[in-house]
């Protein structure tokens, strides 16, 4: 199938335009990696089908329509057009698995290509949740300066307070004759 991809240089950024997040998973959807893989849609679900065993619901689900839905109004540049089916949607697993079911050389090198930035992705989410964590470090810590620097101004407070209004001290030492 000749759909213009071959004049797209498969970059890291294409790619990762194409994964989604749905159902808290990051995938893939059939019509995008049917592209990616320059073949039909129905020639990619074919093959999948008839490999089913190798597809568990980690690997591989169909979208239901307010999922879809919800997807073709964030694609501005939507060409979802007359889509009968719900769409496939692969995780990783199930992206790597399409490698085993489509055996074309372009089938591989796309697969290889996805696998990376896959894992790129997966690494600045990695890097995102340890940024949070440290700024949740850095949130505590400040509340316990906070909390410290409180108690210092109470304490100058009460120092103060004895300084405006000091007890009169009854003197010891030597007392000098008063004759």
């Amino acid at each position: 199938m000749k759909n213009g991809l071959e004049n797209i240089q498969l970059t890291e950024n294409f790619v990762a335009t194409k994964i989604y997040l749905i159902r808290d998973k990051r995938v893939m959807l059939d019509r995008d990696l049917a592209e990616l893989y320059e073949v039909e849609t129905r020639v990619l679900n074919q093959s999948v089908n008839r490999n089913i065993e190798r597809f568990p619901p980690t690997f591989m689900f169909q979208l239901n329509r307010q999922e879809f839905d919800i997807l073709k109004s964030q694609i501005v540049t939507s060409n979802w057009g007359g889509t009968r089916k719900l769409p496939y949607a692969f995780t990783e697993q199930g992206v790597a698995m399409l490698s085993s079911v489509l055996k074309s050389k372009k089938a591989i090198q796309v697969n290889i290509q996805i696998m990376m930035v896959f894992t790129k992705v997966r690494e600045m989410f990695v890097d995102t949740l340890t940024i949070k964590l440290d700024i949740e470090s850095i949130k505590r810590s400040l509340e316990n300066q906070n909390k410290n620097i409180e108690l210092v101004f109470s304490y100058l407070d009460e120092l103060m307070v004895k300084q405006e209004s000091p007890k009169i001290r009854k003197q010891i030492g030597f007392k000098p004759n008063k004759d």
